[in-house]
């Protein structure tokens, strides 16, 4: 990921107000938390304003920043977070472990940059993918942060297999957040805002029912999918 890979990012303001989305957050955190260790070597793929290398820094890990926008990269360095704003100047098989969280969407072509990924995992390298999902989602907030798809899951493994990924699990994640998106679309207004006030009801009280209901519904839909893969 280098700064010719994308434009300047456009959703700023909605980074800072899914920062609040504290059991969400935490979930995601706890995604990749089990999948390595505080002695491994992380990789934030596409850090944004760093609220998960923050995260992840409380609980005792090290984590390098990869975040091409200048504006984010500032922010970065402010918060005093390893980073680079070019994943070429990490070497071949250098990390245990990377996670990328709603970035994979931003980019074109992104088989190559999950070949990125690839060369810069070592052998045994474990991958965190969360990405939005169903392109029926698709909405006006996709559009302000330049989204250039929503994935199922076959379609996220299909990715990650043609860049050399052995794929662990997939799945689909907050089912209910699938009917909250469609009821977003439709009153949005043509905006692609969050409403700060909405997101923090929808974390405090309805992201854990969703969590629970993925207990049944994550084989069929979610807002989003999570899948787990290894670079064999």
């Amino acid at each position: 990921m280098t700064v010719q890979d994308t434009e300047a990012y456009t959703g700023v303001d909605n980074l800072e107000v899914m920062a609040d989305a504290v059991k969400y957050n935490n979930f995601l955190i706890d995604c990749v938390a089990k999948r390595t260790s505080p002695t491994e070597r992380v990789a934030d793929f596409g850090a944004g304003a760093g609220t998960f290398a923050e995260m992840l820094r409380d609980r005792g890990f090290s984590v390098l920043c990869i975040e091409p926008d200048d504006r984010l990269a500032a922010i970065l360095d402010q918060k005093g977070l390893a980073q680079t704003q070019d994943s070429k100047t990490i070497p071949d098989d250098d990390l245990d472990c990377v996670y990328t969280f709603n970035v994979l969407e931003h980019i074109e072509d992104d088989v190559a940059a999950a070949r990125e990924i690839h060369r810069i995992l070592k052998p045994g390298g474990r991958l965190v993918v969360y990405v939005p999902a169903f392109q029926i989602l698709f909405g006006e907030m996709d559009r302000k942060v330049r989204h250039f798809r929503r994935y199922t899951k076959s379609g996220m493994r299909d990715v990650l297999v043609r860049a050399g990924f052995q794929i662990d699990s997939a799945e689909y994640v907050d089912s209910a957040g699938f009917f909250a998106t469609l009821l977003y679309n439709l009153l949005d207004m043509g905006k692609g805002d969050l409403n700060p006030a909405a997101v923090r009801f929808y974390d405090r009280y309805l992201f854990p029912i969703s969590r629970a209901m993925d207990l049944i519904l994550s084989p069929f839909f979610g807002k989003n999918v999570l899948v787990y893969a290894v670079k064999p």
